[in-house]
């Protein structure tokens, strides 16, 4: 039995840098739930937007957007001005999600463990690099998908590695290195889906390891002492509240040697293709892909 009977819109592709990842996993769910039977149409989110839900009659956004004005909280404001329920997260939770310095800010205000960072404009590198000690993780303020990120090791990388972030944004965070395992829980709901520990077989989780296949092996679930994946779980919902998300969010980790829980994000707006994280949990949990993309429309459907 289908959860609703109105006009759905999946919003895909639009101008992000992660626009091709975007398109894939828009895809990917307007393909389930046409399959499904839903009144659904797939809307590629241009300058045109507004005109296009209009012209078409959407009566509930499905937001499949990467990065950009699509997980920053601005289609969100405009959909709620236009009276659209959507999928995912608020304008606020957003808006906060998407820029790291924010995030940061409130997680520490949250009690939720983060690595030591700085943030820095282009005029002011040199007066705030960071104090403690490298490695470092350089990386723009407000991008997703480990875009623009480096690993400094040395201190004569850091122009390089600096220059590269900038080129996405007008602050940069550097952030202390956090050796150990790389861990990413699904939250689905305000509730703990469950956790994928990532092995990247190039230097970092990057943007080519995310969406290229074979380039990282997946554990699930990540073999975790229970006390130690308690604490990573309960970091990622704290997280995930902190800010004030809904829906469907992934919150990206990292586990040091002694077991103890860094988080380093959440994404409001969680890939969904076939080498994406949330639907390989969501599969560990019992959810096929339809299934999780049903669930994610509940979630608006049930609270309108």
């Amino acid at each position: 039995m289908r959860v609703t009977e109105k006009r759905i819109g999946v919003l895909l592709g639009g101008a992000s840098a992660e626009r091709d990842v975007s398109l894939r996993s828009g895809g990917a769910v307007y393909n389930a739930l046409n399959s499904l039977g839903y009144n659904v149409v797939s809307i590629d989110a241009g300058a045109d937007v507004c005109g296009v839900l209009q012209k078409e009659a959407i009566e509930i956004a499905f937001l499949v957007l990467h990065g950009g004005w699509g997980e920053d909280g601005a289609i969100q404001g405009m959909l709620e001005v236009m009276g659209i329920p959507y999928t995912g997260s608020g304008v606020l939770a957003s808006a906060l999600a998407m820029d790291k310095e924010a995030s940061k800010k409130a997680f520490l205000s949250s009690g939720v463990p983060v690595a030591p960072f700085v943030v820095a404009s282009r005029s002011e590198t040199e007066s705030s690099l960071p104090e403690f000690e490298l490695p470092w993780v350089v990386k723009p303020v407000t991008e997703g998908s480990s875009i623009g990120v480096s690993i400094v090791r040395q201190k004569k990388d850091i122009n390089q590695a600096l220059d590269k972030a900038f080129s996405f944004g007008g602050r940069v965070m550097l952030e202390k290195y956090i050796k150990g395992r790389e861990v990413q829980i699904g939250i689905l709901n305000d509730r703990v889906l469950g956790a994928v520990e990532v092995k990247p077989s190039l230097e970092f989780y990057s943007y080519e390891a995310k969406y290229t296949s074979g380039l990282t092996e997946y554990i699930l679930p990540p073999d975790l002492a229970p006390d130690v994946y308690e604490r990573a779980a309960s970091s990622a919902l704290s997280a995930h509240s902190a800010l004030g998300c809904k829906g469907a969010t992934r919150v990206d980790l990292m586990i040091n040697p002694e077991g103890e829980p860094f988080v380093l994000e959440v994404n409001t707006i969680p890939g969904m293709t076939e080498t994406s994280l949330l639907p390989k949990i969501a599969g560990l949990a019992g959810l096929d892909f339809s299934g999780l993309v049903v669930e994610i429309l509940k979630g608006i459907v049930d609270e309108g």
